[in-house]
């Protein structure tokens, strides 16, 4: 296994921090584009896929919801393939069991055709379908005369797919140095951590909830700061089979979060979620684990000034969200689009996730779109939020080809 100890090398061609599936994808593609390079991912955790990696739903989307000239559309529908792929060739299940977008209403049934469009135009596989075919599809899904089907809407584990990645890359040569959290910028091309100094001639942050503070250090994303968001999901206890396929509601195509819906995990189990609740500091899943007072001061501050403007209503947004608290609210937004459920059934929450949605500063805006900032020495991974984990193997390919691979 290759690991960072003090008789390894301390300078390297390529640094990467954050052992996320960003970070792993990244190092894979350079693995291969440059198997001879030398390369140290470093991660403060004590493992790969800790975070919002290791704690998303699983589900790869279809590129149906993202405008044309986004990168989120250039790479969803060949991520959804290559995940696919490397997933059949790893041998890690793959649960292909589609998507209904359902309406409530005829402004929401419009909506449809707009999805429908803009996957269309994206390259995916999507269509509207009647009610019947809606429901020979998912006999206990509702919808307003039409929904939108996904076909090509799967799930997979994401940490198995995480420890794949690193396993593989420790077989191709990569170092890894796992509790070992970025502290500064040292002089020149220098990171310091708590077990000294690393240097490279490029260094790749992918430190998700922390890639803004990291940025900062090497004189990017200025105009950009982390707004995290806490994504809950409730799992459905009584069985595998009252729900066979994911459902989900139209969105509001106005913010980057999609509504609670009913997903369905890799093993068939059922569960209706996320939330995203404005959280206090970035690693705020619980109680005050990780509470850093800083981090407090200047994220409570942030959220009160978008709350007093409400930019992107973010009020109401913020209001809305603290509802799903209430565990009968939570269930009765996902009971709308189904025919049947039974409420006494969702038991359990799964482990919380933090989504590090990326404000623009200047317009009080949350970014849509991935974004990247860099130059010959520094990369860096400012906004990857859903579906990144879908977009990774693309979104990796074209980081590289645009940014680390400059003349």
């Amino acid at each position: 296994m290759s690991r960072v100890n003090k008789d390894m090398p301390r300078k390297y061609d390529f640094l990467i921090i954050g052992a996320g599936i960003i970070g792993l994808a990244m190092a894979s593609c350079l693995k291969q584009r440059r198997p001879q390079a030398s390369l140290l991912i470093i991660e403060k955790e004590e493992s790969e896929a800790v975070h919002a990696s290791g704690r998303n739903s699983g589900v790869l989307h279809a590129g149906f919801y993202y405008t044309a000239d986004s990168l989120k559309a250039k790479f969803t529908v060949e991520g959804n393939r290559s995940m696919k792929a490397y997933c059949r060739q790893k041998g890690i299940a793959v649960n292909e069991c589609g998507k209904l977008v359902v309406a409530q209403n005829e402004e929401e049934l419009q909506k449809l055709y707009e999805l429908e469009e803009r996957g269309r135009r994206n390259g995916s596989a999507v269509e509207i379908i009647d009610e019947q075919k809606a429901l020979a599809i998912e006999p206990n899904v509702k919808t307003y005369r039409k929904a939108l089907y996904s076909p090509e809407t799967a799930s997979v584990d994401p940490k198995e797919v995480c420890a794949a990645l690193k396993k593989e890359l420790e077989g191709q040569g990569a170092a890894f140095s796992f509790q070992t959290p970025y502290v500064a910028r040292g002089a020149k091309n220098i990171v310091l951590t708590n077990k000294g100094e690393f240097e490279a001639k490029m260094i790749i942050n992918c430190a998700g909830l922390y890639a803004d503070k990291i940025a900062h250090d090497f004189g990017f994303g200025k105009n950009y700061t982390i707004i995290p968001f806490k994504g809950l999901y409730l799992k459905y206890t009584k069985n595998k089979t009252d729900v066979r396929t994911n459902i989900y509601p139209v969105p509001n195509l106005k913010n980057p979060f999609l509504g609670v819906h009913f997903t369905k995990t890799v093993t068939g189990e059922i569960k209706i979620g996320p939330t995203a609740i404005p959280a206090f500091w970035r690693e705020n899943y619980g109680g005050i684990s990780h509470f850093r007072w800083n981090e407090f001061s200047e994220i409570a501050g942030q959220e009160m000034r978008l709350l007093l403007s409400n930019a992107f209503g973010f009020r109401d947004l913020a209001l809305e969200e603290m509802r799903k608290y209430h565990k009968k609210y939570f269930i009765g937004l996902a009971q709308q689009m189904v025919r049947s459920i039974d409420p006494d059934g969702f038991r359990d929450y799964s482990k919380p996730g933090i989504r590090a949605q990326l404000l623009d500063t200047r317009t009080r805006q949350l970014v849509q779109d991935f974004l990247v900032e860099g130059d010959v020495h520094s990369t860096h991974i400012l906004n990857a939020v859903s579906p990144a984990f879908t977009c990774a193997f693309p979104f990796a390919a074209y980081v590289v080809e645009n940014y680390i691979s400059r003349p």
